[in-house]
């Protein structure tokens, strides 16, 4: 079975009450999980999540659902890659980190470069689908798969990015012009695959206020992400931690974006594990002060700064509070 993260289902709940509709009892209907509704982090079988979008679609008789839910949805769904996405530096990192990472967001979606189905060498296809070999494609979740691509692409570059046309491999229930309109682009059905045509200078298009520092941490973290939901977290936190401490605020938010878990979520397992966020942000602050005071001449600011600490003078009540000595004592002896 292939799972999603519940992020996919951002907006269904909204949609459904502006239509009339309940969504719980549909969610409950294709076997999903109330919570599902409401929060990000959970796993829930990709089946029932189609499943769910067509029977809302078909009940509230709104054919262009997926769409409705499109304008809802954000970047921030997609867990770390969306932190590697909004720190790219061009548009071309941004689609080569998408088309190896989206599985981290869903094991049976993909999006793919192509070559132009029609022969034009200024164009590049956009393939997006799901990697279920001898089932339809879900009419729903592939609308509002392709509209979230366009509307995340139409976000980053914050402009038309003169999309050429969009490929459905169905006819839909809904207008055309719905679609078009929608995309702003002609919209052509009942094609091989799902795409977005656009030119292919697309990747050559540079990003505002990407970090270079912060993508290549996103981008670490995702090739390391090892798919197992029920393995311990606070090794894991740990990792993070030692690598954002000097780059990025060690908050538990941002810890937890990397992580693809909900903040409470990360609270509550490191408690089942007999920690907290907080301890472990201590232990990794004193292992690299340790590090750092014994083994480089750093100036003591610069491994305040290191640390994540505000001022020097924090640092020197941390070591303090950790060997009962100050900063400078710690270098001298090398003993701790």
């Amino acid at each position: 079975m292939s799972v999603i993260r519940s992020a996919g289902l951002r907006g269904f709940r909204a949609t459904v009450a502006e239509l009339g509709g309940d969504a719980e009892e549909m969610a409950t209907a294709c076997g999903l999980p109330v919570a599902a509704l409401d929060t990000d982090d959970l796993l829930v079988p990709d089946q029932a999540v189609a499943a769910v979008l067509e029977l809302a679609a078909h009940r509230l008789d709104c054919p262009d659902l997926g769409l409705r839910m499109a304008r809802r949805q954000d970047l921030d769904m997609l867990g770390p890659l969306a932190l590697a996405i909004r720190n790219a530096t061009s548009l071309a990192a941004v689609l080569e980190c998408t088309s190896r990472y989206l599985f981290v967001h869903a094991r049976s979606l993909s999006l793919t470069m192509e070559p132009d189905p029609y022969g034009d060498r200024g164009v590049i296809a956009l393939r997006y689908g799901a990697n279920a070999p001898g089932l339809p494609t879900p009419v729903q979740g592939t609308d509002l798969g392709l509209a979230f691509v366009h509307r995340t692409i139409q976000r980053l570059v914050e402009d038309r990015y003169g999309l050429r046309s969009v490929e459905l491999p169905y006819r839909p229930a809904a207008p055309i012009r719905t679609y078009e309109e929608f995309f702003g682009a002609p919209v052509r059905i009942e094609r091989p695959a799902a795409l977005l045509r656009a030119p292919a200078a697309l990747g050559d298009r540079t990003l505002a206020g990407g970090d270079e520092n912060l993508h290549r941490l996103a981008m670490a973290f995702l090739a390391e992400q090892s798919g197992d939901a029920a393995a311990a977290v606070a090794p894991r936190v740990r990792t993070t931690l030692q690598k954002l401490l000097g780059t990025a605020a060690p908050e538990i938010e941002v810890v937890a974006r990397l992580l693809t878990i909900h903040p409470r979520t990360l609270q509550r397992r490191l408690t089942a594990e007999g920690t907290t966020f907080a301890a472990i942000l201590d232990e990794v602050r004193r292992d690299e002060a340790r590090r750092y005071l014994t083994t480089t001449d750093m100036p003591m600011s610069q491994v305040a700064s290191l640390l994540g600490l505000a001022e020097q003078s924090v640092f020197t009540r941390c070591c303090q509070r950790w060997w009962g000595a100050t900063p400078t004592t710690v270098r001298k002896s090398k003993t701790v």
